[in-house]
């Protein structure tokens, strides 16, 4: 995802209402999330459906490789070649 352009992406939500179409057209063409202000407090962010996928995607991965670290710190891991031997074996069948 392309970093947030502070003089294009940051825009007040009353602004966002006013021209949804517009707004939902810059966020598609450029890939670059929109921040809605409300009072100049950020309240929204808007991302292209594709960037979210990615995004969810990134986090359900990095949530596996936390999971991992902890059932390592807890010696619930296994070596590296016996891991290795189980899944040749697995794809072997």
């Amino acid at each position: 995802m392309s970093r947030v352009r502070v003089d294009e992406d940051i825009r007040p939500l009353s602004e966002f209402r006013a021209g949804v179409a517009t707004f939902v057209k810059q966020i598609h063409e450029t890939r670059r999330p929109m921040v809605l202000t409300q009072r100049g407090r950020g309240v929204a962010v808007l991302v292209d459906v594709q960037e979210y996928e990615r995004m969810q995607e990134r986090l359900e991965l990095l949530e596996e490789v936390c999971k991992a670290e902890e059932q390592i710190a807890n010696g619930e891991g296994i070596p590296h070649e016996d891991a290795k031997s189980r899944i040749l074996g697995r794809l072997a069948e």
